[in-house]
């Protein structure tokens, strides 16, 4: 009876073991969202005002909030750095385009057992199987084969009654829907499917992109319209900055519709979720910050074209923080979701991104990163917390910065500055990758 007892308290010690290595190794689902045109200053968390994003702030407020996250100055540079984890001179050829031969985060998840889905901005390949081909088995886009403008008219297909591809065939809607409710309904409809495997749900969002135009939630909102005819979006700036603000603010309840999902599927404290922006907010926004205004400057290698939202969020996992001492880039992305899945990167990965695992698990072993990386039209912006250079491929004078702060940039003449500043602008150009 003994030996019984034994043997069956073993059995239980056993069977408790497999049961907290399988809880263990359970992998994470993972949400990827990707702003488009939503600088640093739209998140009201960040301290701007002008802008309403309860459901980015609650996310913020139980996750981690970064305060110096940079993208690229426009979308199809950010898109491919993010995507694959390598800095664009290594591999960005063209707009709207992103090589085939490259490995992307989707390939990784993928091939571990991932169910994989992307809706949203498309614009990285117009061939029928370019979403599929990159590693995602489902796909709900704008811009993967068709054009911006509805037909031989000027009208963006983009919101109002909007022109879709789903997994590469079109689908128009024309009884009053906006463009980013149907792709966020396809995205709970995925989540919905697959909750019981792990996922991958990457959403480039279409908001707060131009043109700047009324949403459902706007006073203006009309369900017959065929999508605006101004590039901008229509009337003058005063209506636009209006339209812009609204578009945020659709932006955050779309991210609410997903989380919400997550909650009501009891998958929250199994999901990594990060919100990051593509580029800096475009003109002719203007927003009015704690210490100065700040003008969208979309397209250029500035503080105000490259500095983003980021905000990752794992209930139960990461503790909540606001971090001001790492600089991240995307690049750092790609690492960072396969450090947390626990999927090896390949073996000749040139490390232009770092794992900010370590970091959200408050790992103060975690490898520092001194500096970022951003290229753009054939000039190339390496910073640290304090100095840049922008190296220019051609043939203009490199330029050298100092920086007092967000948005706070000081032209530097290098034959006037210190030896100490010679030294720290000669390792940052010596540190350029390529």
């Amino acid at each position: 009876m003994l030996l019984r007892k034994s043997l069956k308290f073993v059995l239980l010690g056993i069977i408790a073991s497999l049961v907290s290595i399988n809880i263990q190794a359970k992998q994470p689902n993972i949400v990827l969202i990707l702003a488009d045109d939503m600088g640093y200053e739209c998140l009201s968390a960040n301290g701007c005002t002008g802008f309403k994003t309860p459901v980015l702030d609650k996310l913020a407020a139980q996750g981690v909030r970064f305060e110096h996250a940079f993208a690229n100055p426009k979308c199809t540079q950010s898109r491919v750095k993010l995507m694959t984890g390598l800095y664009n001179l290594r591999n960005y050829k063209r707009f709207a385009k992103l090589d085939r031969n490259q490995t992307t985060f989707a390939h990784y998840l993928k091939n571990a057992g991932y169910k994989t889905a992307v809706a949203g901005k498309w614009q990285l390949g117009k061939e029928i199987d370019s979403p599929q081909h990159f590693g995602f088995e489902s796909s709900w886009l704008w811009q993967h084969t068709r054009p911006r403008l509805r037909g031989d008219t000027e009208h963006d297909t983009r919101y109002p009654n909007p022109q879709l591809e789903f997994n590469g065939k079109a689908v128009n809607f024309v009884e009053g829907e906006y463009g980013p409710d149907i792709l966020v309904n396809q995205l709970t409809g995925f989540i919905e499917r697959n909750k019981e495997e792990p996922f991958l749900l990457y959403y480039p969002m279409l908001l707060p992109h131009w043109p700047f135009d009324a949403t459902p939630d706007s006073a203006d909102w009309d369900e017959k319209s065929l999508g605006s005819i101004s590039e901008k979006g229509p009337g003058g700036v005063k209506d636009q900055t209006i339209h812009f603000r609204d578009m945020v603010q659709y932006a955050d309840k779309m991210v609410g519709r997903i989380v919400d999902k997550l909650d009501a599927l009891n998958l929250r404290e199994n999901t990594l979720i990060i919100f990051v922006g593509d580029n800096g907010t475009d003109t002719p926004i203007v927003t009015q910050c704690p210490d100065k205004l700040v003008k969208g400057a979309k397209g250029t290698l500035t503080d105000a074209g490259t500095r983003v939202p980021l905000i990752i969020n794992w209930p139960g996992v990461i503790e909540p923080k606001v971090n001001n001492t790492r600089l991240v880039e995307l690049s750092d992305i790609l690492p960072t979701l396969l450090d947390f899945t626990g999927i090896p990167i390949a073996k000749d990965y040139p490390h232009h991104g770092i794992s900010l695992k370590p970091l959200l698990l408050n790992n103060h072993q975690q490898p520092d990163k001194n500096h970022i990386q951003i290229s753009y039209k054939k000039d190339t912006w390496i910073r640290n917390f304090d100095y840049g250079v922008k190296i220019s491929d051609r043939g203009k004078d490199t330029i050298y910065e100092k920086y007092n702060g967000h948005y706070q940039t000081q032209s530097v003449q290098l034959n006037k500055s210190s030896t100490q500043e010679k030294q720290i602008f000669s390792k940052l150009q010596a540190s350029l990758k390529r």
